[in-house]
């Protein structure tokens, strides 16, 4: 009986092998077949896309082999840990990008913030201020050159859609920021009576827009931000009563949406100095979601960057931590995060040391990861042609 076993477990294993040799043959037949497309097709298709062309201008069809890119333009958000949670190194080009959360939450420092990055780079910013609620004086402590800022306040959600349409458009903004959805009213709205019902109004006010933003936005490679609002579902039992305001339509478009959140009320001596918030990557087209990030801000000031290099020195071990002290070289920083971060923020060369060796280790980190997806494909290609 174990004979009989063995030979018909020997025989089950030769025809494994035979499939799979049958499977690997009928690939390479696919492969050999697919290059062999007759004159004639190739002659259609060149006419074809050589019409569309001359229709629609050079780039509008084109083989996805022909277009390589060297990755994903970016530009950093100011906070070293939410640009290593977006897992390309910030804000994406050409994209359009959702921020929201509570009241207070640092929503608007952030894209701030971002704004300053792009200025930085040499880029031109731009704020469409739907809230009319602009602080330059804040802007300006956050880095921002406020004298070279674009800014808009328009009286309807149309004029200020319009406006964001028209400055993509032109291909000469980096970015545009739009604060915030929920101010976007419409002009029946604001010319009707109080108390009148109009419902789905914003909705499809945000939904015709973002049609029209989309290839705009990707052509002319600029980065269009929605701040957005927080409301409370009536009479939701189950599931996240919270939702945004202006539709589904940005939940749709937005390539990234970032959900900001304040964690924890910064206290020295009982005297609030700044908040504590997490940020969490709840869609991301770019790279995997669903990443969180935590920082600080400080109030006047925007978020510590001392504090975002701190945290990732500590967690890439560059900066040690033993107990409550913090240490970097065999030298004592501090005792405590706060200390051991203000005396970063008071000896700007060591912080920048620090922060250049932790830009340098995520890099390897990263290289060393794309390399190994890299792998995976060969290895799997290896596997079947065993």
């Amino acid at each position: 009986m174990a004979l009989g076993t063995k030979e018909k477990n020997g025989k089950s294993t030769a025809d494994k092998h035979d499939i799979k040799g049958s499977v690997v043959e009928a690939l390479k037949n696919k492969d050999e077949a697919s290059k062999l497309i007759s004159p004639e097709r190739n002659k259609a298709l060149g006419l074809a896309l050589d019409s569309i062309k001359k229709a629609y201008g050079d780039g509008s069809i084109m083989r996805l082999g022909d277009s390589r890119q060297s990755g994903i333009e970016t530009v950093p958000t100011g906070a070293l840990s939410l640009d290593v949670a977006l897992g390309v190194g910030g804000v994406p080009r050409g994209r359009i990008i959702e921020i929201y959360g509570p009241e207070s939450s640092g929503k608007t420092t952030l894209a701030q913030h971002i704004a300053a990055e792009v200025q930085k780079m040499g880029g031109i910013a731009a704020i469409v201020d739907a809230e009319h609620a602009m602080d330059p004086e804040y802007a300006r402590a956050l880095g921002v050159n406020v004298d070279e800022l674009l800014i808009s306040q328009p009286d309807t959600g149309e004029q200020a859609l319009e406006i964001t349409e028209q400055l993509v458009r032109s291909g000469a903004v980096d970015l545009v920021i739009v604060d915030s959805v929920a101010a976007l009213v419409p002009k029946a709205e604001i010319e009707g009576e109080m108390g009148d019902s109009l419902p789905g109004l914003q909705a499809r006010l945000m939904s015709q827009a973002l049609r029209k933003l989309t290839a705009v936005v990707s052509k002319t490679n600029t980065i269009v931000i929605f701040i957005n609002q927080l409301r409370q579902k009536i009479g939701v039992m189950y599931g996240n009563p919270e939702t945004t305001t202006g539709g589904n339509a940005l939940k749709f478009y937005a390539s990234i949406r970032l959900d900001i959140r304040k964690i924890e009320t910064l206290k020295k001596d009982s005297v609030e100095f700044g908040n504590r918030v997490k940020v969490k990557v709840v869609k991301n087209k770019v790279a995997p979601p669903f990443r969180i990030a935590e920082f600080d801000i400080i109030y006047g000031r925007g978020i510590s960057t001392s504090g975002c290099v701190l945290d990732m020195a500590t967690e890439l071990e560059i900066v040690k931590k033993s107990g409550t002290w913090f240490s970097y070289k065999d030298e004592r920083i501090g005792q405590g995060r706060d200390t051991a971060r203000n005396f970063l923020e008071s000896n700007p060369a060591m912080l920048a040391e620090i922060d250049a060796r932790v830009r340098a280790a995520l890099a390897a980190k990263m290289a060393a990861a794309s390399s190994k997806d890299k792998a995976k494909p060969e290895a799997k290609d290896d596997d079947a042609a065993e």
